[in-house]
């Protein structure tokens, strides 16, 4: 195993059994058996470290979303958003935890915003993601003019997130899977709530 790779499973574990707050690069570079020298020839900082451990320790969020684009057109409107959906349920769930310590503090969150647009990501590129592929969907007429592929992406990707907190603040063990429930929101949003009488 690369220094790196053990670099991103002491972070990775450490960001879960203990938060983004207290995983410092000293605490990492300890846990992974290195100095702190060294995962800074891997690592300019800790935003580096866990937007590394989002997309390589995690399950694949964003790979979902860009290969989503290559299915425009294909298959179902359904089926992609039920794909896009799952994989943003077990995103949410296993990030969730790691996440959530970043809020502790005004100047811990701060510097966490600085690194992540420095690296020019952040958590609302999955939602312009999602958003891009149903306007495109939309384009080709598969989706309905009237809808807003904005709301759409915060509607089903705020649940997931909702699904998270509420999954880990009540102490419930984790599902097996997130098929059904995905399936669940992407039908309630296809098909709307009112009554057709």
């Amino acid at each position: 195993m690369s220094t790196r790779d053990r670099i991103l499973d002491a972070a990775a574990e450490i960001m879960r059994t203990d938060g983004i707050a207290r995983a410092t690069t000293k605490e990492i570079a300890a846990r992974a058996g290195y100095s702190e020298a060294t995962l800074y020839k891997h690592f300019t900082d800790k935003p580096e470290i866990f937007v590394a451990v989002l997309r390589e320790r995690l399950p694949q969020l964003s790979e979902v979303l860009r290969l989503l684009h290559a299915r425009v057109g294909q298959s179902s409107v359904r089926r992609n958003l039920e794909g896009a959906v799952a994989a943003a349920l077990a995103f949410y769930d296993e990030s969730f935890p790691m996440a959530a310590g970043v809020f502790s503090e005004r100047r811990l969150l701060e510097a966490h915003r600085a690194g992540i647009r420095r690296l020019g990501t952040g958590p609302e590129h999955v939602n312009r993601e999602l958003g891009a592929y149903l306007r495109a969907e939309q384009e080709q007429g598969r989706i309905s003019r009237d809808a807003d592929p904005e709301a759409v992406a915060s509607l089903l990707f705020g649940a997931c997130l909702q699904r998270s907190f509420l999954r880990h603040f009540s102490g419930e063990p984790a599902p097996e899977e997130f098929a059904t429930t995905a399936s669940t929101l992407v039908r309630i949003v296809i098909t709307g709530i009112e009554s057709e009488r």
